[in-house]
């Protein structure tokens, strides 16, 4: 398959896969920086049905840039389908999954890929996500959920957020924020990519999780600064957006750890879950 123009040295292209759902307000500026982003040799756009005009974004920047292709599925069949999609319509060496809501600076993939490569290149590695106001975003370090600290203390036990360390340029740890991930099509793949039955949300720490598994290096680079705008596409489904959240979570504990727990223990998890998940809903519903 060719690049399109987006020639890279050394054949060490990155292929970026962007997933859309009524992204329209930040989708224009992501792709604009993504087209200008060093080391970026293909862009796949996988859309789940939008209805906000995002399509005609993604004419307008294909018909621009040949390195950019974009599929439009008719529904919204969730993030993890979407992601698989769009690798398997590119073959650049190099996978980044890039939220519509991120802006990268020009060299942030390519300085994720110099770090995964630093690593011995079995790696997956995210960056150091901040919000306009400056502020850290907790999701781009994380731990894998603690389903006894859950049984405890239900709202404690679901913070999987872990500290910055500012001592290290390239932190391992559990987990980084599916918002921006950066990994070898090789690992990817060995792993089986995402797992298709997370609609949204704990599939990147399901992915994380396998990665490590099969002997890769988990870490965020501290020294990648990225902008996540964040929860565009959710702000419109709120109630939705919580749900799978917490069916995640449920799916996590018995692909990962239900085997291990007796029935009482798995019953415990599952009410923990679900009290957490009704804890949340006044503020979920709450008018905004």
């Amino acid at each position: 398959m060719s690049a399109g123009g987006g020639h890279v040295e050394g054949g060490e292209g990155i292929a970026a896969v962007v997933v859309s759902y009524r992204s329209a307000s930040t989708l224009d500026e992501c792709l604009v920086r993504l087209r200008a982003a060093r080391g970026v040799e293909q862009i796949r756009v996988v859309d789940n049905g939008s209805d906000d005009g995002s399509l005609e974004i993604l004419q307008r920047h294909a018909l621009a840039d040949p390195r950019l292709r974009f599929i439009a599925n008719p529904d919204n069949p969730g993030f993890a389908v979407a992601c698989n999609q769009g690798a398997a319509d590119s073959d650049a060496p190099w996978l980044a999954f890039v939220n519509p809501d991120l802006q990268v600076r020009p060299d942030s993939l390519h300085r994720l890929r110099g770090h995964a490569l630093a690593l011995g290149g079995q790696a997956l590695v995210g960056a150091d996500l901040h919000g306009a106001d400056g502020l850290r975003d907790g999701a781009a370090r994380r731990r894998d959920p603690d389903f006894a600290a859950m049984l405890r203390h239900p709202a404690a036990g679901a913070r999987l957020d872990v500290a910055m360390d500012p001592g290290r340029p390239l932190q391992p740890l559990d987990a980084v924020s599916g918002a921006l991930m950066l990994m070898p099509r090789e690992l990817f793949v060995r792993i089986g990519g995402f797992d298709q039955g997370y609609r949204l949300h704990a599939e990147d720490l399901d992915l994380c999780r396998r990665a490590r598994q099969a002997g890769a290096v988990v870490a965020v680079a501290n020294d990648v600064p990225v902008l996540h705008v964040r929860g565009v596409s959710s702000r419109s489904r709120p109630l939705f957006v919580e749900w799978h959240k917490h069916r995640g979570l449920w799916r996590y504990f018995r692909k990962f750890e239900a085997a291990r727990r007796g029935p009482a223990t798995r019953a415990a998890v599952f009410a923990a879950i679900w009290a957490h998940f009704a804890a949340r809903l006044p503020r979920v519903l709450a008018p905004h």
